[in-house]
Parts: structure tokens; C-alpha cells; sequence
């Protein structure tokens, strides 16, 4: 599945759980380094009036589909892909470090949400090793000197797969440039995971999730914060959706 934002192709290139476990093992046993980013549609709304967001996308290794109306336009293109949210993938990624006794890095959130979140991390898969807990101050630049100095932290802590959360673009600009100067560092941004797990954050239940309602939860749970996002989300949903369509009729004609 492809998504354009103005002369920038952005390619889905992990379509199931399968791959993305697959990759990451396969990166993470060569001591290899990533960076996972997990798109939706206000990934994309950001991603159209910044040049830094859309930069930072770039240099992304891996990228999954976060978010059911993604998954739906690549069945509209007839590219399907599954459904891949962050959140979900801590769990999953953080068992594979274990196996293969890479040790987990943990930034973002605050230190509270950290602890709490490791602990649970560490009861949930056995013989998974936290090495670094960091907690950026408010008004982090992920592109300053003080994101660099997390990295070297991060790095110097012997990790090798890092969770991030600091939400979009944040997030992914400080993988973006985890991976240029820490190439062995696997950085996976997965915004409210963490707090999650903490208990610091609510997330929707799971039947919402399953009748695909997750964001009208989200919306009604904090309006005035979350509202107006959903609003722009909505407002792109019908040309993207057309640009899928489009894809789809391109392909039969080639």
C-alpha cells in the first residue's frame, strides 16, 4: 500500500503481524538497527504541513498500518495490510528481545508512567531485561542536544530495541535520527503504549476496538483535545480514500 504526501511516496512495507515479527527478529538477531513507524490518519494530516515530519518518515525502515481507516484503503487499492497498532506491538517485540537477549530501552512518558510501565513489561515476558528508563523534560527538542544526549544514553545502556512515546512527530523525528547516529538501536515509536500498560492513560475498550470505534471513544473521552483531530482526520478521509481507488484501477491497467 502507498500513500503520497506531495511529491513524498510513503510504502507500507510490513503487511501482517508475520512480517513485522519476522523483521524484527531477523534485525534484531544481526544486531542490526530500525526504525518502526506506525501510520494513521493523523500521521498524515501532520505530515502534510511539515517538512521535518515528512523528513523524519523518510528514514523510517519499517512502516505498519496504524489505524482501521489505513486498512481500509489498501483494500480499496487492493493492496491489503492488517491492522498493526502500536500499542499492541510492545508486547510482542518486547518477546522477541527476550528470546533473543537484547535488552529494551524505554523513552518517553514520564517517570512514573516508566516504571510502572517496565514493571509490568518485565512480569508480562520473562527474562526481558529493561536497560534504560528515560524521561525527556517538557518542551523536549527530538532534534537538539538534548535528544541526542537520550540517545547516547540509550546507547550506552547496551539496548537494542528502544520504545518510544512520545507521540507524532516526536517520536518519529527522534527515531529518525536514532537511527543515523545509534545504527544498532531498533527504535519503535508507540505513542500511549506505555501509559497504557502504567494505567496513567485509559484506552478504549476492547469492544471498541473491535467495532472499529476506537478514535469516536477517544474523541468523546476528551473533546475539546481530541475532537477538533478527528475533525481533520475526517476531513482527508474521502480523497484518500479516492487516491486508493485510484491505485487500484492504475494497477489493472498495467
Amino acid at each position: 500500500m502507498d500513500l503520497f504526501i506531495k511529491s513524498q511516496r510513503i510504502h507500507i512495507n510490513v503487511p501482517s503481524w508475520a512480517a513485522l515479527e519476522e523483521r524484527v527478529a531477523d534485525r534484531l538477531a544481526r544486531r542490526e538497527g530500525f526504525a518502526l513507524a506506525t501510520i494513521n490518519l493523523d500521521h498524515l494530516v501532520k505530515l502534510r504541513t511539515s517538512d521535518t515530519f515528512r523528513a523524519a518518515y523518510a528514514r523510517h525502515d519499517l512502516v505498519v498500518a496504524d489505524g482501521n481507516p489505513i486498512v481500509w484503503m489498501s483494500e480499496l487499492a487492493g493492496k491489503p495490510v492488517e491492522l498493526i497498532p502500536g500499542s499492541d506491538a510492545i508486547l510482542p517485540l518486547a518477546r522477541i528481545a527476550a528470546r533473543q537477549g537484547v535488552s529494551l530501552a524505554l523513552v518517553g512518558s514520564t517517570e512514573e508512567s516508566l516504571s510502572a510501565s517496565s514493571d509490568y513489561l518485565t512480569d508480562k515476558v520473562p527474562g526481558l531485561k529493561i536497560a534504560v528508563r528515560v524521561s525527556p523534560p517538557f518542551g523536549f527538542d527530538p532534534q537538539g542536544a538534548a535528544a541526542r544526549d537520550v540517545l547516547r544514553q540509550v546507547e550506552e545502556s547496551g539496548a537494542g530495541l528502544c520504545f518510544i512515546a512520545l507521540g507524532a512527530p516526536k517520536q518519529e523525528m527522534l527515531a529518525a535520527l536514532g537511527r543515523e547516529i545509534t545504527p544498532g538501536v531498533g527504535y519503535a515509536s508507540i505513542g500511549a503504549g506505555l501509559d497504557f500498560f502504567a494505567g496513567t492513560q485509559a484506552r478504549a475498550p476492547l469492544w471498541a476496538r473491535q467495532l472499529a470505534m476506537e478514535w469516536l471513544w477517544r474523541a468523546l473521552s476528551s473533546p475539546r483535545r481530541l475532537g477538533p483531530r478527528y475533525l481533520r482526520c475526517m476531513a482527508i478521509l474521502p480523497r484518500e480514500m479516492a487516491n486508493a481507488l485510484m491505485q487500484r484501477l492504475s494497477a489493472r491497467h498495467t
